[in-house]
């Protein structure tokens, strides 16, 4: 049997933690020592004694997740990780914030191990970690049985003061309580500082009263008394029907003579002298940075090897289970590896061109057809899915003590469904999309860069596109956001022109593993295009196709358009016929398009057609790539307004009579010069 881990064993690893934290700091001269200081004891009882990972098997679907949303204080982490056994060396840390480092100022998934989230803007780990914790309860209840448990695990997060102002912990903790997620354990550094000085500047919640109204169990413990931490822990875990926070009362920059409990120690390093005076304070070497003491590397060795043989036993059980019930075992890899039908494509409800049909409704009927054939597809929306037609059929719901179900509830808290889904996709096990109308993207949009950042596949379904929403007015109408959606790196944006391009703009978002995609549908019926006349809408997955050519030959005019403007597109196009050659390009996905070759996107674009015209009921910026300067974009660069959507369709000059005009404008200019 290995040896207790001691008082004395917490005592000097937090103790190295603090030292670590102010060496990287201080070689870095950039930085946060105050948190990791503060926080060494609490983190150091919850690695050693109950955080269940495996750096050996970092896949391993059964560990705990640790959220840090103060990931100002990486170096809490980073310590944390090195000497928990993750590649994660010693250098690392001494090259923290440093270029091509594997310490970056604040956490990135993906690029250092064992970091399972990427957080610093605040109040984002605190959304992550209730979609892990609520993804662990959804996967439970498709795979526990009486026999065995593979999924039974817990989601612990620090969070600060700065993490609780915002906005986002609110959205996120109140639907955590409304659930139940009774395995989520959430750490609240209450240390009452942040970077302009003591927190009463700006900030008197009464955090307990709060979280007792979100129906959260509340405790709290001494953050420098390492059995007063165990034991509320203990107490945390023993909780059956809420997610528990624990007011950690600490003192920030804890063990620093002069800066301890200052705002001073928060962002910046404690200075040579301070340092000295710190290692002389905690007992630790005063000639040495970067010091590890061989006992603390014996006793997360013991740890780390005790876990790494849990997590192989996890797996041999697992393998023993399923090869005793294959079925369970190809339903568990199903939603583990987010495996896909390899004929999705085919698998698309079809469309009748007889039959008008808005691209949301359209939506939600291939929502239907794929949830019948991706069983790890699970959604919801922000209150809206009698609007934005997102509900799964006869699929359950996801509610208090219920997590077998498919549709999602995340009531009017956009930004927080935007950071669950995050945290769910985080977690493994589920194809996770949400939604809500395009115009309250930005009340998305932190989760949604984070989730470009992560390389995340999850899958926006952005609807009432447009001023075409009409009567309810420019505060509902998007201008500015498909720009501004198209400006964030790694994000796949799907505007489909009908029904049917819809069908293959779904496919694509379900392929899409490598980021978020955004689907923005509309909320007016358009016709479906008779694809027994124009091109198939599996142009989709190329971003732009030539969707028809009124002749053969060199090519007069080029038409450009997304979505419900393809319409308009198409009829201008036979009103022009009569004496010019005219090609319509439907155009959903700049971002798709652009991964084409430059070969496709020349001959789709044609930079020899002089007579380029782009029509979008949004922002023209970013057109003039495509369109050249002497093209013309038909967009809107203003608010719009309250009206029947037909009126403002003409009033803003979205209309034949407006394209056939500016065509035959720009011709007569050219003719002139």
């Amino acid at each position: 049997m290995a040896p207790k881990i001691t008082v004395e064993d917490l005592s000097l690893s937090a103790n190295t933690i603090r030292g670590l934290a102010i060496d990287g700091v201080q070689k870095a001269n950039s930085g946060h020592p105050g948190m990791p200081m503060g926080m060494a004891d609490v983190a150091a009882v919850l690695f050693l004694r109950f955080l269940e990972h495996s750096p050996a098997n970092q896949g391993w679907m059964d560990r705990d997740r640790f959220v840090l949303s103060a990931g100002h204080g990486s170096m809490l982490l980073y310590s944390l990780l090195h000497l928990s056994g993750y590649d994660l060396p010693l250098s690392e840390l001494q090259a923290f914030r440093q270029s091509d480092s594997l310490t970056p100022g604040h956490p990135e998934a993906g690029h250092t191990p064992g970091v399972e989230t990427t957080t610093g803007p605040l109040g984002q780990g605190c959304g992550n970690a209730v979609g892990m914790a609520l993804a662990e309860q959804m996967l439970a209840a498709r795979f526990n049985t009486d026999g065995f448990s593979p999924v039974d695990h817990y989601t612990y997060v620090i969070a600060g003061d700065g993490d609780l102002m915002e906005g986002l912990s609110h959205e996120a903790f109140s639907l955590a309580g409304h659930l139940g997620l009774n395995k989520l354990i959430l750490f609240y550094d209450s240390n009452h500082i942040t970077i302009e000085g003591a927190t009463d500047l700006a900030y008197s919640d009464n955090v307990k009263k709060r979280f007792q109204g979100y129906n959260w169990n509340v405790l709290e413990t001494d953050a420098h008394d390492y059995e007063a931490i165990e034991k509320v822990i203990r107490r945390a875990r023993r909780e059956k029907s809420r997610p528990t926070i624990i007011v950690c009362h600490s003192r920030i920059g804890k063990g620093s003579p002069n800066k301890e409990g200052t705002a001073s120690s928060h962002g910046e390093p404690l200075g040579a002298e301070e340092i000295l005076l710190t290692k002389r304070n905690l007992g630790l070497p005063e000639d040495q940075d970067f010091y590890v003491p061989e006992a603390v590397r014996e006793v997360f060795t013991r740890r780390t090897k005790s876990l790494d043989r849990k997590a192989r036993k996890w797996e041999r059980e697992l393998k023993n289970y399923f090869d005793a019930n294959p079925e369970k075992g190809e339903q568990w890899k199903t939603f583990v590896d987010d495996v896909l039908p390899a004929n999705l494509e085919e698998l698309v409800p079809l469309f009748d061109p007889d039959t008008a049909m808005a691209t949301r409704s359209a939506g939600g009927k291939v929502i239907q057809s794929m949830a019948a054939v991706v069983p790890q597809l699970v959604g919801g929306s922000a209150d809206l899915a009698p609007s934005t037609k997102t509900l799964i059929n006869d699929a359950g719901d996801v509610g208090p003590g219920s997590f077998s179900g498919r549709n999602l509830h995340f009531g009017i808290r956009e930004h927080a469904m935007a950071a669950m889904m995050n945290g769910m996709a985080l977690h493994g096990g589920f194809r996770v999309f949400g939604a809500t109308f395009f115009v309250f993207l930005d009340y998305c949009r932190p989760s949604v860069r984070l989730a470009a950042l992560m390389g995340l596949p999850v899958i926006y379904v952005f609807t009432h596109d447009s001023f075409f929403v009409g009567e309810d007015g420019p505060t509902h109408q998007p201008v500015e956001q498909l720009a501004s959606l198209r400006c964030i790196p790694n994000v796949t944006a799907i505007r489909p022109a009908d029904p049917t391009e819809t069908a293959a703009a779904w496919v694509a978002a379900l392929r899409n593993q490598d980021g978020p995609t955004a689907l923005l549908l509309t909320r007016q019926n358009l016709p479906v295009i008779d694809r027994t006349r124009y091109a198939p809408a599996a142009g989709v997955h190329q971003g732009a196709y030539v969707l028809c050519q009124t002749t053969e030959g060199d090519v007069d005019v080029l038409l450009m358009a997304s979505g419900s403007e393809i319409e308009v597109a198409l009829n201008a196009a036979q009103e022009l016929a009569a004496d010019l050659n005219v090609r319509v390009v439907s155009m959903p996905s700049w971002e798709l398009f652009e991964k084409q070759s430059e070969s496709y996107r020349n001959a789709t674009i044609l930079p020899s057609c002089k007579i380029k015209v782009a029509i979008e009921a949004g922002s023209a910026m970013g057109w003039e790539k495509y369109i050249g300067e002497d093209g013309k974009a038909i967009c809107l660069n203003h608010f719009g307004a309250s009206a029947p959507y037909k009126v403002l369709s003409e009033k803003f000059g979205f209309s034949v009579s407006n394209v056939v005009s500016t065509v035959r404008g720009m011709i007569a200019a050219r003719d002139v010069q």
